[in-house]
C-alpha cells in the first residue's frame, strides 16, 4: 500500500496506481466530479496519472487558480485545432494558460486572421468540445518528435532544446500537439468559449524574430460565467486607466516626448504629491531619512551591482562622453545609489538600522509593443527606500515594513490581497548571484515575518529578483484582477558586492543585511490601478480637485476669490468655475469630472458669509458658514480604515 497525504495532513492508503481521480472518489462521487486536475508532489498532473509512491496530493476544481489554469491550457489546445481546421497550412507555436484565459501564438503565412472570423473559430471550438474527447498525454522519443514536426520550425526549435525522455504529446479527438501536460479529463467540461482578440507577437518575445498572431481567448464551465466575465470586461473598458486619465485631465503622452514616457498634468501632478506626502508622514513616523540620487549613473556603478550582466538589454543603451571609455546609464534602479550614499560615513552597529527613502525615477527600454499607459512605461518613480541593518535587526525591520505597506494598503481601500513569497527557482541558480547560505537565510526571513503577521501566503519559486528573495502583495481590484503592487525584498549580496560594512560591538567590520522595498511599487503603476479601482472617484483626502465654486454670474468673483483662498489657508484644494454658463451645466460638469464639492454661491451668500453645498452622488448639504464646512469636511476627508 503506498499512502496519499492531502492538503489537510489526513493520510490514506491505496494501491499503488491509484490516481487521482480514485483518490477523489474515496472521499465522494460529488468531488470527483468536480475534479479536473490534480498537484501530485508539487507537479501538475492529469486526474488519470498513475501513483506509484508516497506522495502529497491536492486536487483541483474549476474554482481553484489551478484548476482553472489546466483548464484553459486545455482550451488552447482545442483553439488550436479549430484553427487548422480553418487554416491548415498554420504552423503552431505555443499556446499557454494566461492569468484570465489563454492564448496561441500561430505563423498563419500569407493567411491572415481578423476578428470576423472569429465567430466560427468558436463555433468550431464548442463543436468538437462536445465530442467529449479525452485528453491523453505520451512520451514520444526526440527523433519521432522532430520527424513529427519536421515541417514547423518552431516546434522543430522547441523540441532541440530538449532531451530524450523529457518530451510528450497530448492527443485528443483527431488532433496532437507537443505538451508536457496538466490537462482537463476530456472537452467536454468545456461548455463556453470566446476569442477576445487576435495581435502581432515575436516569436519567443524578440523583434529580431518572425512576427506571429497571438489568438487570445478565454473558457468557461457554463455558459453563464462567460456572460458574466463579458459584463466585467465592459466595465473594464469604462474604468480603463488610459481613458479616465484623459478625461480626468491626469495625465497624456507625446510623441514627440517618446513613447512609454508619461507627462503629469496639473491635476495629475496634485494627485502624486498627495500621495508621495501621505507616504512621506508615514516614512517620518517610521525613522527614514530622504535622500535623492541622479537620474544618470557610471556604467560601472550597475556592473558592480550585477543590474548591467541582469538587465543591460533592458536598459537605455549606454551614453558616451567625449571622454574616451566614459559611459553613463539612464538609472534602472535606485538601489546601487544608496549603497553609495551608505558608504559615505562609517557606521557602527549602534547607528543601524538607517532607512533611506527616495522617491526616484527610473528608466527602462520597455519595447514598444508592451508599453500600456501607465502600468508600462519606459519611465517610472518608485517609491524606493532601502534599509541597511544588523542580522539581529533583520526580522523586525521586515515586520515594520509589512506594518507600512498594510497601512498604505488600508488607506486606500485595498483589502482584498495575498502575498506571495517568491523564491529562487531551485533548478536555474544560475539566474542569480550570491551564495546559497545567503539565500537560505533570506529565504528563511521572509517567511518567519509572513507567518509572525498572519498574511495569507502562497509561495513561487522562480519569481525572486537575482538578488534577493521577495514578499509580493497581490491585490485583488474592484473588477476582480489581481495586481502585484508593493514589495519588500531581503538581500546578502549587494552590500557584499558594494562591500559594505559597520563596527560591530567586538569592534570588528559586519556586513550589514539590505532591505528593498516600495509599498507603492511605482507612482505611475499605482495610480493606474488605483483609478480603475476607483473609477477616479478618489477618496475625499487624496482628490486632487476637492472642491469647485460655482459663482451663480460674475458679480460673484471677488467673493469666490475670498472663499477659495479661505480653503486652501486650510489646506483644501479646488478652482473656481468662471466660465459663462449656467448653474446646471456648470453641476452636470463638475459631476462628470468627479469633483467632492460643488459650492455655489451667489447674493445671499455673499452677504452672509456662507457658501451653499452640493455633494456629489449626495446633492444638496444645505447652507454653511465656512468654518463649518472646513471641520465637515476635515471629518469627511479623514484617512479611514
Amino acid at each position: 500500500m503506498i499512502k496519499i497525504t492531502l492538503p489537510d495532513n489526513s493520510v490514506r492508503e491505496f494501491d499503488p496506481g491509484v490516481t487521482p481521480l480514485d483518490v477523489a472518489k474515496s472521499i465522494s462521487e460529488g468531488l470527483a466530479r468536480n475534479t479536473i486536475s490534480a498537484v501530485v508532489n508539487d507537479k501538475q498532473v492529469e486526474v488519470t496519472t498513475p501513483i506509484t509512491t508516497d506522495s502529497t496530493v491536492q486536487l483541483l476544481t474549476w474554482n481553484d487558480d489551478l484548476g482553472k489554469k489546466a483548464f484553459w491550457h486545455s482550451s488552447a489546445h482545442l483553439l488550436a485545432q479549430a484553427i487548422l481546421e480553418f487554416y491548415p497550412d498554420a504552423k503552431l507555436t505555443i499556446g499557454p494558460a494566461i492569468e484570465s484565459g489563454f492564448y496561441y501564438d500561430v505563423d498563419f503565412g500569407d493567411e491572415s486572421l481578423s476578428e470576423k472570423d472569429f465567430e466560427k473559430i468558436e463555433k468550431k471550438v464548442l463543436e468538437n468540445a462536445k465530442k467529449g474527447s479525452t485528453f491523453s498525454l505520451y512520451p514520444v522519443s526526440k527523433e519521432e518528435a522532430l520527424k513529427t514536426y519536421a515541417d514547423n520550425p518552431y516546434k522543430v526549435e522547441l523540441i532541440s532544446n530538449l532531451n530524450d525522455g523529457e518530451i510528450t504529446f497530448v492527443t485528443h479527438d483527431n488532433f496532437t500537439d507537443l505538451c508536457r501536460g496538466g490537462h482537463i479529463p476530456n472537452t467536454g467540461i468545456v461548455k463556453a468559449v470566446k476569442i477576445l482578440n487576435a495581435a502581432g507577437a515575436y516569436w519567443r518575445g524578440n523583434e529580431k524574430n518572425p512576427q506571429l498572431t497571438r489568438v487570445y481567448g478565454i473558457s468557461f464551465p457554463k455558459q453563464k460565467d462567460l456572460t458574466e466575465y463579458l459584463e466585467r470586461l465592459e466595465e473594464a473598458k469604462r474604468r480603463d486607466h488610459r481613458k479616465l486619465g484623459k478625461e480626468l485631465g491626469i495625465f497624456a503622452f507625446s510623441e514627440k516626448v517618446g513613447a512609454g514616457l508619461p507627462l503629469w498634468l496639473p491635476k495629475g501632478t496634485a494627485l502624486r504629491r498627495k500621495l508621495e506626502n501621505f507616504l512621506t508622514d508615514a516614512q517620518k513616523k517610521g525613522g527614514y531619512e530622504f535622500v535623492m540620487s541622479p537620474h544618470i549613473g557610471a556604467k560601472e556603478l550597475y556592473v558592480t551591482s550585477g543590474h548591467w550582466d541582469k538587465y543591460g538589454e533592458d536598459s537605455f543603451q549606454p551614453i558616451k562622453t567625449p571622454n574616451e571609455g566614459e559611459e553613463f546609464l539612464l538609472k534602472p534602479m535606485n538601489c546601487p545609489h544608496h549603497c553609495e550614499i551608505y558608504k559615505t560615513s562609517q557606521w557602527s552597529y549602534r547607528d543601524l538600522p538607517k532607512r533611506y527613502a527616495e522617491f526616484g525615477t527610473v528608466y527602462r527600454y520597455e519595447q514598444s509593443g508592451e508599453l500600456h499607459g501607465l502600468t508600462r512605461v519606459r519611465g517610472f518613480t518608485q517609491d524606493d527606500a532601502h534599509l541597511f541593518c544588523t542580522p539581529d535587526q533583520l526580522l523586525e525591520e521586515f515586520e515594520s515594513v509589512i506594518d507600512l505597506v498594510l497601512y498604505v494598503f488600508q488607506s486606500l481601500g485595498f483589502e482584498d490581497f495575498v502575498t506571495q513569497v517568491s523564491l529562487r527557482d531551485p533548478d536555474n541558480k544560475q539566474k542569480y548571484i550570491g551564495s546559497d547560505e545567503n539565500w537560505e537565510k533570506a529565504e528563511s526571513a521572509i517567511i518567519t515575518a509572513a507567518k509572525n503577521k498572519g498574511l495569507r501566503t502562497v509561495v513561487e519559486y522562480g519569481e525572486a529578483a537575482f538578488y534577493g528573495p521577495k514578499l509580493d502583495f497581490m491585490v485583488k481590484d474592484a473588477l476582480g484582477r489581481r495586481w502585484q503592487l508593493g514589495t519588500i525584498q531581503v538581500d546578502y549580496n549587494l552590500p557584499e558586492r558594494f562591500d559594505l560594512h559597520y563596527i560591530g560591538n567586538d569592534n570588528e567590520k559586519h556586513r550589514p543585511v539590505m532591505i528593498h522595498r516600495a509599498p507603492f511599487g511605482s507612482m505611475e503603476r499605482f495610480i493606474a490601478i488605483l483609478l480603475e479601482n476607483t473609477a477616479g472617484d478618489f477618496p475625499l483626502w487624496l482628490s486632487p480637485e476637492q472642491y469647485i465654486i460655482l459663482p451663480i454670474s460674475e458679480k460673484y468673483a471677488d467673493y469666490a476669490k475670498k472663499v477659495s483662498q479661505f480653503l486652501e489657508n486650510h489646506d483644501i484644494s479646488g478652482k473656481i468655475d468662471n466660465r459663462n454658463e449656467k448653474t446646471g451645466k456648470k453641476i452636470r460638469d463638475a459631476e462628470l469630472n468627479k469633483i467632492p464639492f460643488m459650492l455655489v454661491i451667489g447674493e445671499n451668500e455673499e452677504k452672509d458669509g456662507t457658501i451653499s453645498v452640493r455633494r456629489r452622488g449626495e446633492g444638496d448639504l444645505g447652507v454653511m458658514k465656512m468654518d463649518d464646512f472646513v471641520t465637515y469636511f476635515k471629518q469627511e476627508a479623514a484617512i479611514k480604515f
